[in-house]
């Protein structure tokens, strides 16, 4: 098994963007080049503000490029949840943004023309158990009745026409969520930054940020120090102890995923004959989806423990054993690629964007949403530095600070454990 992501490897050659000489003075440092630095970088630039982008890796490298390439609508709480923490209003001003980041990712699409196979493929919820199958029917009665968003519920009998498993109970179905190779989209939004005058410089890591006394900033980096008006963090799960106000807000859990051989296309039909991005009810849960290629893509926190090449190893032999119990028709299927990253959730487990007490921007928190959220809150936050607060759906959200917690997410494995224990027994 090569343990590079398979849309890493599929993505064509990335160009390297390290060593150039560094801009000392810059209107606007963008910290990390994943999704949500690309983004804030390139609606910056458009705006007219000089921009430095710099990158401790490679474009990419952290989750942007490492996870299951769905861009889904809807959030990681529950809707009643969602109406009794933040009140109708703004409950429904929060969901819309999951849905308005689905159409941002779509508009980059076509905007910038990357080749990056989007489609609205939509995602299939599907119930582990028969009460999860009951949770579905109140949510899709909430959808519609408080935030008028429409979805079909699928029944048990039915639900073969959408995967080829009977270890279901049931589904909801959205159908504007899409699909999408998300190597291909991370190169073509780093092409379109440079189109727009972004500096890139990867391999170049920021180790601090200070405050003059003069009310701008000074980046210093491991090849020299950047002075900027205003300073945007894009790092996410990936933020290290150099930063630590915003690793204390988030615990990152890691995720692993595998991706079989091509299946050809009789048996890809067989297993989702209608392409669909699809995810379980449980705590700890699955996701999959077939590739471009028709390879099936399969994740999930088979093991709470950071990923390296060892651990992710582990967790390839988890996920192939899980993946068979679901669909035994692939027992006989050859892993060609196994990964794992880290996914960055804020206590409350919705996104969170803002500043911090020194008035560096910040955005984190998607908690499995990234693609379409890191890529939308790019744009936000890029509206927001213009001077326009009001563009946040999550403005005057701080991220809760986590009790007991300094950055190193100690008690994971007792949390995996008792989640592991839900799905069991629920």
């Amino acid at each position: 098994m090569k343990t590079i992501p398979y849309w890493v490897e599929t993505a064509g050659v990335f160009p390297d963007r390290s060593g150039k000489p560094l801009t000392e003075d810059t209107d606007l440092v963008v910290v990390g080049a994943g999704l949500t630095g690309l983004s804030t970088a390139l609606h910056a630039a458009r705006k007219g503000a000089r921009v430095t982008l710099v990158e401790k890796s490679q474009i990419g490298s952290g989750a942007s490029a490492r996870n299951g390439g769905m861009a889904n609508l809807g959030f990681t709480i529950g809707v009643s949840q969602a109406i009794r923490r933040y009140g109708l209003e703004r409950a429904r001003e929060i969901y819309n943004s999951y849905g308005e980041a689905v159409d941002t990712v779509e508009r980059l699409v076509n905007e910038e023309s990357i080749d990056c196979q989007f489609r609205r493929v939509g995602r299939l919820g599907v119930a582990s158990r028969p009460a999860h199958f009951e949770s579905k029917k109140a949510q899709q009665r909430d959808l519609a009745k408080y935030f008028g968003h429409e979805t079909t519920l699928i029944g048990k009998s039915e639900l073969r026409s959408e995967i080829g498993s009977d270890a279901y109970h049931g589904g909801l179905l959205d159908p504007f969520s899409g699909a999408l190779h998300v190597g291909r989209f991370v190169r073509g939004m780093a092409e379109a930054c440079e189109r727009t005058g972004v500096e890139i410089h990867e391999r170049n890591a920021a180790i601090g940020v200070r405050r003059t006394t003069a009310g701008r900033f000074e980046v210093r980096t491991e090849r020299g120090v950047i002075r900027a008006g205003q300073v945007m963090m894009a790092t996410d799960a990936y933020t290290d102890k150099n930063f630590p106000w915003l690793r204390r807000r988030q615990v990152c859990l890691g995720s692993f995923i595998i991706v079989t051989e091509p299946l050809g296309e009789e048996l890809a039909r067989d297993i989702i004959p209608k392409a669909r991005l699809i995810v379980d009810s449980n705590q700890v849960c699955h996701y999959f989806r077939l590739t471009p290629d028709h390879r099936l893509l399969f994740g999930g926190r088979a093991r709470f423990a950071p990923s390296d090449p060892t651990s992710d190893k582990k967790s390839g032999a988890v996920l192939f054993r899980e993946m068979c119990e679901i669909f035994p028709q692939l027992s006989r299927t050859k892993v060609e690629y196994v990964w794992g990253g880290s996914v960055g959730f804020a206590m409350d487990r919705i996104v969170h964007a803002g500043q911090t007490d020194d008035g560096v921007y910040y955005s984190l928190g998607y908690a499995g949403h990234g693609v379409q959220m890191a890529t939308h809150m790019g744009q936000v936050m890029a509206e927001v530095m213009d001077g326009h607060p009001e563009a946040s759906p999550v403005r005057d959200l701080a991220p809760p600070r986590i009790p007991l917690y300094n950055g190193t997410a100690w008690f994971l494995p007792f949390a995996g454990a008792y989640y592991k224990t839900l799905d069991r027994i629920r």
